[in-house]
């Protein structure tokens, strides 16, 4: 374990809003440098649906991406990368460039809140 001199506190950890989705759609981003997909993740009827890039290339297909639930912090302020407005942020384990995306091991509602 890591020795972290910054800490967080209880209050900083609850303004980050992640939650559950399902990737509905998914595509090459041709327009950035480092291999990326475009992703459109729906967090279900409260929240609906957010896009955003990952360059999670090296381990997943379009395929089997679609349908795949995920969790992302939804409540950062849109990014702009390359063309394209990034309003979400998936979560995933980083060893060099490869990103393992952290997923639900069972099926959940979209939307909801991880804490």
């Amino acid at each position: 374990m890591s020795e972290n001199t910054d800490k967080l506190t209880w209050d900083e950890f609850s303004k980050v809003d992640m939650r559950v989705g399902t990737i509905i759609q998914a595509e090459v981003f041709k327009e950035v440098k480092n291999p990326a997909y475009k992703l459109i993740v729906d967090f279900g009827e409260e929240i609906g649906t957010k896009k955003t890039s990952a360059q999670i290339t090296k381990l997943y297909t379009i395929e089997e991406l679609v349908g795949k639930q995920v969790i992302a912090v939804v409540n950062f302020p849109p990014k702009q990368i390359a063309n394209f407005m990034s309003e979400c942020l998936v979560m995933g384990a980083v060893e060099g460039k490869e990103v393992t995306l952290m997923t639900m091991d069972k099926p959940c509602v979209n939307g909801l809140r991880i804490g």
